[in-house]
């Protein structure tokens, strides 16, 4: 068998950020997830341009994030109303978002979003799942990066706080 090798671009791709988990209910989830599991819990975080309140769980490198939608309106919302709880994205550190949006656009990869916008832990952006063979994505660009500067001038505070 052989293995070609993997093309430069891709090495860009860093960790696996978080997985997250759309729930009905926050509290009920973090019971679950703190009592029975013994996992920490952070704080809950509203995000309200998004419409969620989210909580993340550390789980060793990798966080879990619970998200709760807080209007019907929302794809979140809608997400939750079709298919019920359970997955709903993958989230992968990048070193620089702008970047890996421009060269993921190139490669034909249908962004969400073409430019980063705030996250809760920092700058993101989404692919959409059409491009993803049916997961949606999720791009963090890892803390210090250049959208940084621009997305948080006055030092990182998370969306809603």
């Amino acid at each position: 068998m052989t293995h070609t090798a993997v093309p430069s671009h891709l090495h860009r791709i860093g960790r696996v950020h978080h997985i997250a988990v759309v729930v009905r209910d926050l509290d009920a989830s973090l019971h679950f997830y703190r009592d029975t599991l013994g996992l920490a819990p952070g704080p809950v975080v509203p995000i309200p341009p998004d419409r969620v309140n989210i909580a993340f769980l550390p789980v060793g490198d990798v966080k879990l994030e619970l998200v709760q939608p807080t209007d019907d309106t929302t794809g979140v919302a809608r997400f939750l109303a079709s298919r019920g709880e359970g997955f709903h994205h993958v989230c992968f550190e990048v070193p620089d978002i702008a970047a890996a949006l421009t060269r993921l656009a190139i490669d034909g990869v249908e962004l969400i979003d073409t430019a980063p916008r705030p996250g809760a832990e920092g700058p993101v952006a989404f692919l959409h799942p059409r491009s993803c063979h049916g997961v949606l994505v999720e791009l963090i660009e890892a803390e210090g990066g250049p959208a940084w500067a621009s997305h948080y001038p006055h030092g990182f505070r998370a969306p809603g706080q």
